[in-house]
């Protein structure tokens, strides 16, 4: 594990604006299927009170920064939101993340606008959707 105070302030690691979740819980756990499925590399995580729990969890997916945290005891709807990759190689993104487990939503393809999109639901309820611009 990298030191998560370097990291937290490494300015290429928290440019923008960053999503920070409430994983109620399961942050470890999202980690790792995050891993396996959009090839996030785990920058550092803060160990919570409880085993398992985290106070906070950093991961890096495609150049930018997703943190996470397990504040809540249950989980919470989702809606209003997804994260969004945008990629050359998006259609490789998207079977493994669908080939890991994550639901499709709405199919990658062309859309009216002129690139290929998709939208998939992890197993944690958060959707993410995969851009690939026209060439």
């Amino acid at each position: 594990m990298t030191d998560l105070t370097t990291s937290i302030t490494n300015p290429e690691t928290t440019k923008g604006v960053i999503p920070y979740l409430d994983m109620a819980g399961r942050s470890l756990e999202a980690a790792r299927f995050y891993e396996k499925a959009f090839s996030a590399k785990m920058i550092g995580h803060v160990p919570g009170q409880s085993a398992g729990r985290v106070v906070h969890c950093q991961i890096e997916i495609n150049g930018g920064t997703l943190m996470m945290t397990d504040h809540r005891d249950a989980g919470v709807e989702r809606e209003g939101f997804h994260l969004q990759i945008v990629a050359t190689d998006a259609q490789a993104r998207w079977d493994r993340a669908v080939e890991s487990g994550c639901e499709i939503v709405m199919p990658f393809e062309m859309q009216f606008w002129g690139d290929r999109w998709g939208l998939v639901r992890d197993p944690f309820g958060i959707q993410w959707a995969f851009n690939e611009a026209a060439s």
